[in-house]
């Protein structure tokens, strides 16, 4: 039997990398503040609304087995009143209805922006080179470099305490930048974290499936110049990516 999952923030480009390859494995129920277009929205249930709108939550929620977080302000410039509602509390409300609910697993779409400060003058651009071995492997502290990104350590933060608490499976997908087709050009710091649509795909379906009580993972593709370590991803998920950034070189 398909499992059942709900995608938050269906109508961005994570929920498109991940819909054009497994709008078929599952069943969906998307989820997203404007109304859906397009053949997802025709083919599966959609909702819309405010993902701070805990009554619609709840109903959205009810009767599924995992949920996608991706819904939010995705501005590294956003404002902090932004990120507090749409981020923080919209977090909060999701990991509440889930345990209440009784879904089985919420995967978090966190971002390379809750770890940015760790790019420091002195490291860069050395970082984003092949040679240098620096690698984050997500047992580190957040370090967020923006106010978005201290939204999405709150997140995961949050995820930690609802595991804990309740038991939830959450996962963290420390998102790289994703990009469909190539990688930036001329952009070290987009080669190294590059993630690819198909390995985007791949990396949540593999959250979806897995077995594990909390994680923090790194979603990028296999690239020759990375500084996010692949290995808890691989480990834990069986995350096994094919696309790398030095093939587009």
């Amino acid at each position: 039997m398909e499992q059942s999952v709900l995608l938050t923030g269906a109508g961005g480009r994570v929920g498109t990398a991940i819909l054009d390859d497994l709008a078929e494995d599952y069943d969906w129920r998307l989820l997203d503040r404007e109304p859906l277009t397009g053949e997802y929205a025709e083919t599966h249930d959609s909702v819309v609304a405010d993902i701070v709108d805990e009554t619609a939550v709840r109903e959205a929620i009810e009767g599924v087995d995992v949920v996608i977080h991706l819904a939010g302000d995705p501005r590294p410039e956003a404002p902090w009143d932004s990120v507090l509602r749409n981020n923080i509390d919209g977090t909060q409300t999701v990991l509440e209805a889930a345990v209440d609910a009784d879904v089985e697993k919420v995967v978090f779409a966190s971002s390379n922006h809750a770890v940015g400060a760790f790019e420091t003058d002195e490291r860069t651009p050395d970082l984003y080179r092949v040679h240098d071995e620096f690698r984050l492997d997500g047992t580190e502290l957040p370090r967020p470099g923006n106010l978005y990104g201290v939204s999405k350590a709150a997140g995961e933060t949050l995820g930690r305490y609802y595991h804990d608490e309740y038991g939830l499976s959450v996962c963290c997908v420390r998102i790289g930048n994703l990009t469909k087709d190539h990688p930036p050009v001329d952009y070290e710091r987009g080669q190294a974290m590059w993630l690819s649509y198909r390995d985007c795909a791949h990396l949540f379906d593999r959250a979806i499936e897995a077995d594990y009580g909390y994680e923090i993972v790194y979603g990028i593709s296999d690239n020759d110049r990375k500084y996010y370590s692949l290995e808890r991803a691989r480990e834990v998920l069986g995350y096994e990516p094919r696309d790398n950034s030095a093939a587009h070189e």
